[in-house]
């Protein structure tokens, strides 16, 4: 398998442990905001409704209606600045999307600041399935598929990059089981 090495996450390791991507995308800033922000266009790509205000200070919810078997989690939003910065906590972890115009396009940065670090290539991987399918919907492909065997190929690419000490959590087992 060729390794688009743009594609893929770093992790950052220090008191807070933080996985790092990098994308560059052929669509407007708002475009991409949107796709952020909406209920309808997250959907198609983050692993979570997200119910709560859009604005600095909110809390927010966050429940896995496509997963039986986890429950719903809280966070708070932190900065909410259409369409540039977005940032919140969810669970244990913190989130923030950095979109800057590019050649005609979006940087997008996306940080997370994980809790722990033995869940990192975990994380990493689901991440990263998650910015591949936000790349397919602002594309025009809503469709998510749960690849369980490019979960598993990722998930020892990044095993190999992070290392065991951050591979020492696996899936729920809720996702586990399937």
């Amino acid at each position: 398998m060729q390794v688009d090495e743009q594609m893929y996450g770093s992790l950052e390791r220090g008191e807070h442990p933080t996985l790092r991507y990098e994308r560059r995308l052929p669509h407007p800033p708002e475009k991409v905001w949107l796709a952020l922000t909406e209920d309808p266009h997250l959907a198609a790509w983050f692993p979570t409704t997200i119910d709560g205000d859009r604005a600095a200070g909110a809390s927010l919810r966050f429940r896995f209606e496509r997963v039986d078997g986890i429950d719903p989690m809280v966070g708070e939003m932190l900065t909410y600045e259409p369409p540039s910065l977005l940032e919140f906590t969810w669970g244990g972890d913190r989130l923030r999307f950095e979109l800057a115009p590019h050649a005609g396009g979006t940087a997008l940065t996306f940080t997370v600041a994980l809790e722990e670090l033995g869940k990192a290539t975990r994380d990493g991987t689901g991440w990263h399935q998650c910015l591949d399918s936000l790349e397919r919907s602002l594309a025009g492909d809503p469709t998510r598929p749960d690849d369980v065997d490019r979960w598993r190929e990722l998930r020892e690419l990044y095993a190999g990059r992070f290392g065991p000490e951050a591979s020492t959590l696996g899936p729920p087992e809720a996702l586990s089981a399937r």
